[in-house]
């Protein structure tokens, strides 16, 4: 009889594979549709570019040490207009869902977490991820935009409150004192040294675990805000890698689809992520293992302030055209 975290790994094996079952016979469909006209024969095109490749061969590079993919992908994406931000939700929840996997396989073998914990906190994120994939895959372009862009701003917030755990011990006199600050009135992320949560910190890791599931859908990544609330519920840090990385490799393929379903994503871009993520998991966890990302985190949470602040601003000028249209 197998034990728990065998069972899950073997569930998560058979949810990997239903998935790139699904997705493989998707991508065939298409390429065999015809056309609707001309104008609409580039989309048959799936094969990814050296674009693509690169952008998924960082983002999962750095996601697999625990920066997150979902932000910096959006990030790239923007910086080179790779695709509609309609479809950034939809490429980011395919597209990494097979290297999050792999992550998932490696973090939950090897990190030690109580099983009872892990299995709620999956649950949770699962659940949140099946109520909102249905509704983000049928949304326009405006209202993904703000989403993602307000969402973003939020998950600047987490990094740098993330950020401000690690400055307790910095060079910086400035970013020390800040640190004590938060600490002391709302605070700290250093953790403890529990491996599981039981009655009512279980209930909000629960609860947490189900909105970030549910935020997954508009692209929003789960790592970050997991690691925080694990820390400060007083677990140990390490153990948010299972959690986070098992939550997203259970919820990123059932929330996906959807999003294939309705052709709300780039499958080129998609492509790329898994092509070129999954060998980068392999690098980043077996052979570089950890870096000092300190002052790469504050880098990519600058840009993804500005990244927010380009949707936003997007967002806004779709109105104005909608507003000269109607006019």
């Amino acid at each position: 009889m197998l034990d728990p975290k065998a069972a899950l790994l073997v569930c998560l094996g058979v949810v990997g594979a239903a998935f790139l079952l699904f997705w493989a016979r998707a991508l065939l469909a298409s390429r065999r549709a015809p056309p609707a006209s001309a104008a609409s024969a580039p989309a048959a095109t799936v094969s990814p570019s050296w674009w693509h490749l690169l952008v998924g061969f960082i983002t999962d590079f750095f996601d697999t040490l625990g920066i997150g993919s979902f932000a910096t992908t959006t990030s790239l994406y923007r910086a080179r207009r790779t695709i509609d931000d309609r479809l950034l939700p939809g490429t980011l929840n395919v597209g990494h869902t097979l290297p999050t996997i792999a992550q998932a396989y490696i973090y939950i073998e090897v990190v030690k977490v109580e099983i009872a914990t892990l299995v709620w906190m999956i649950a949770a994120a699962i659940a949140g991820s099946l109520l909102g994939a249905p509704i983000v895959a049928r949304w326009p372009r405006r209202p993904i935009q703000i989403g993602i862009g307000l969402a973003l701003l939020v998950l600047c917030g987490v990094l740098v409150f993330r950020q401000l755990g690690d400055a307790e011990s910095s060079e910086w006199p400035v970013l020390r004192d800040l640190a004590a600050f938060v600490r002391d009135h709302i605070g700290s992320t250093q953790g403890g040294t529990a491996i599981g949560l039981s009655g009512g910190d279980l209930a909000i890791g629960v609860v947490g675990n189900f909105v970030l599931g549910a935020l997954m859908t508009i692209g929003v990544g789960l790592y970050a805000p997991c690691l925080v609330m694990v820390a400060m519920l007083g677990m140990n840090p390490d153990t948010g890698f299972p959690i986070m990385m098992g939550s997203c490799a259970f919820l990123m393929p059932m929330a996906s689809v959807s999003f294939i379903r309705h052709g709300s994503y780039s499958p080129r871009a998609a492509l790329g992520l898994t092509i070129a993520g999954v060998p980068a998991v392999l690098i980043a966890a077996y052979v570089v293992k950890s870096l000092p990302l300190y002052w790469m985190k504050w880098l990519i949470a600058l840009v993804v302030i500005y990244t927010s602040v380009m949707l936003l601003r997007a967002a806004a000028a779709e109105k104005n055209k909608s507003k000269v249209a109607a006019a």
